[in-house]
């Protein structure tokens, strides 16, 4: 099986794949490359739909330079814990934030979160935000706030003072519940265009079956995060060996 990075034809492959309609695992077995390299490559480079080879290919040399301009520094990090591989978490966060991308979230705010989500406290200070981000604290602070209102983060106080942004298990329900809400502006305000247009008539009924849909739609998601949080996100002791007991 080949091994090191992609080469531009095996991009292309990938495109071409894409286009055809193709699983990720079918791609992989054309290039004889393992699926998650292929599914990590579209993720970092634009999801499905938004792959291209050339850019794909472009954007991992300029990764590759900056890896390369930012040895020194590396090298001073501290090792991963848990034994875990540096370039393949590095990876992984880039892939990860090219999810949020995909699903609407800005660069920045994306990568933020990726950082968040990866590390085993899910909480960091702005300056240890910008530290591993490389970029100004300026821009984490302009994060933090957009996903702070989106309830995707929190803001906590630690035991010296400082000020840490958090991501937990109850984040995804507020978001969940807040993402249901969002809903009822558009019920209320389509329920009132059905009795200006005149209930029964075209125009109406269509208003009339928006509002019903997403009203029903609205109250099932609240139902199952209620139920998912109870049961999903209930808080396990740990052991003194740190496993769950």
């Amino acid at each position: 099986m080949p091994g090191g990075r992609l080469t531009q034809q095996e991009r292309q492959q990938i495109a071409t794949g894409l286009a055809d309609g193709l699983a990720y695992a079918e791609i992989a077995r054309r290039l004889d490359r393992p699926t998650s390299t292929i599914t990590r490559e579209v993720l970092r480079n634009g999801g499905p739909t938004g792959y291209r080879a050339d850019l794909a290919h472009r954007a991992t040399q300029q990764r590759t330079h900056r890896r390369r301009q930012s040895t020194p520094q590396a090298s001073q990090a501290p090792l991963q814990p848990h034994g875990r591989d540096a370039e393949a978490v590095r990876d992984y966060q880039e892939a990860l934030t090219t999810v949020y991308m995909t699903s609407g979230l800005p660069k920045m705010m994306s990568r933020v979160l990726s950082c968040l989500y990866t590390t085993d406290s899910g909480s960091l200070t702005a300056s240890e935000l910008a530290q591993r981000l490389q970029v100004s604290p300026a821009s984490i602070s302009k994060a933090i706030t957009f996903l702070e209102s989106l309830d995707l983060v929190r803001r906590e106080r630690d035991e010296r003072r400082r000020e840490r942004y958090v991501v937990d298990d109850d984040l995804w329900y507020q978001a969940m519940i807040r993402s249901a809400r969002s809903n009822d502006e558009f019920i209320a305000a389509a329920r009132q265009g059905v009795a200006i247009l005149g209930r029964g008539t075209p125009a109406a009924t269509r208003l009339e079956n928006a509002a019903r849909f997403l009203d029903f739609v609205s109250e099932a998601l609240i139902r199952a995060a209620e139920q998912g949080r109870e049961v999903l996100y209930t808080r396990t002791e740990t052991t003194s060996d740190g496993t769950a007991s």
